[in-house]
């Protein structure tokens, strides 16, 4: 579960990184804040590849996902 967890917040990083880097390229800055982010979720997804036994396949995403999800929202309504 951990590295499930690891995979669906390094996308979810990812995702944000491309606002950040937009942002900062339609203000002529540099993209700090895109950069950190880059790394940070590609480490997270690196490091849930590597660590999850068998690694995941491009199927394994959506169940991996909603796996998640419905965990924590579990925890939630509890």
């Amino acid at each position: 579960m951990e590295t499930d967890l690891f995979l669906v917040l390094g996308m979810a990083i990812l995702c944000l990184a491309v606002p950040a880097f937009l942002s900062a390229y339609s203000d002529a800055r540099r993209p700090t804040a895109g950069l950190i982010m880059l790394a940070l979720g590609a480490g997270a997804v690196i490091y849930a590849v590597v660590a999850h036994p068998g690694g995941y396949s491009l199927q394994d995403l959506p169940e991996v996902i909603f796996r998640v999800l419905a965990h924590y929202f579990r925890h939630l309504s509890q």
